[in-house]
């Protein structure tokens, strides 16, 4: 019997033309007014037009197909669905389901865990699946593979400035209320990037978040950009390396909020400016994908 696997990511516009629909879906359904819709298309032209996010995902799912085939041929059957895009989380959970498969296992590609982040997309995959017995991964961003992978990427991207430098660990900001339920997300930040940080054989470090939305509510913090100026304002740094532990791909929250803005900020704050290079397909971060399924599927 065959064992479904359905990877889940964000999702992107695949095309300019999509980028008003994409931003009403992310809004639960209020559409942007002009300036807001003017300021994200801005965003993507900078960065080519549109995000290389959809491309980046189905390479990441095409790669975990072939590896998962080329330890056990004809043993699973991997599907994709977005959050955010067709086809959706819905849509390709309910093709597993209607498979047969004596279990589905399900992936979301983040490797730290939140309520108002991986579980939305995990509780939705259940829903649609029904009576089919679903194994959810959970946090995975402990996986010694994925840290020696990181540090790597780290310990480059270290090399490409000079000086006396400083890296700073980033993931998505979410609502400071996610706190009051007790999610453990921000915790999970921290814990992963010690890991990463001991394994490069770093001394100190920085925390920080990133790509916060614009709501009235709180969000956590600090955020990057201002972690960066205090460094540029102090005496004891000349570089800084950033390191989006929290994404597994290239997206806009890299290629914009962190090789646009942020490293304008760095420039202003009298800093070099280095990123760690993304994820995306390494055949290195594929493995540590298959080795997850292959565990959860047993």
């Amino acid at each position: 019997m065959t064992i479904g696997v359905l990877i889940m990511a964000h999702g992107t516009p695949a095309s300019p033309d999509e980028i008003a629909a994409f931003y009403t879906r992310i809004r639960r359904g209020r559409p942007p007014d002009a300036a807001q819709l003017a300021e994200l298309e801005g965003r993507y032209r900078a960065i080519g037009g549109v995000s290389p996010l959809a491309e980046r995902t189905r390479a990441q799912v095409a790669a975990v197909r072939a590896e998962l085939d080329r330890r056990d041929p004809g043993r699973y059957v991997v599907a994709f669905g977005a959050k955010h895009t067709e086809p959706l989380i819905e849509k390709a959970a309910a093709e597993l389901a209607a498979a047969g498969h004596t279990r589905v296992v399900g992936l979301v590609l983040t490797p730290h865990a939140s309520s108002m982040g991986s579980q939305e997309y995990l509780d939705r995959a259940a829903k649609e699946l029904g009576a089919t017995p679903f194994v959810p991964i959970g946090a995975w961003y402990a996986q010694p593979a994925l840290v020696e992978l990181l540090a790597s990427r780290v310990t480059a991207a270290l090399g490409t400035v000079g000086g006396r430098r400083r890296v700073i660990f980033t993931a998505h900001s979410l609502p400071e209320r996610i706190r009051d339920s007790g999610d453990t997300y921000p915790d999970q930040l921290a814990e992963s990037a010690e890991l990463v940080a001991r394994r490069a054989g770093l001394d100190r470090w920085e925390i920080a978040w990133q790509s916060a939305g614009r709501t009235p509510d709180p969000w956590l913090g600090p955020d990057v950009r201002d972690v960066i100026r205090r460094l540029g304002a102090g005496d004891a740094t000349d570089a800084v390396v950033v390191c989006p532990i929290g994404f597994v791909a290239d997206h806009l929250e890299v290629l914009y909020d962190l090789d646009v803005e942020v490293a304008r900020v760095a420039a202003e704050a009298g800093l070099e400016y280095a990123r760690t290079a993304s994820l995306n397909d390494d055949p290195a971060f594929i493995g540590v994908l298959a080795d997850l399924i292959t565990a959860a599927a047993a």
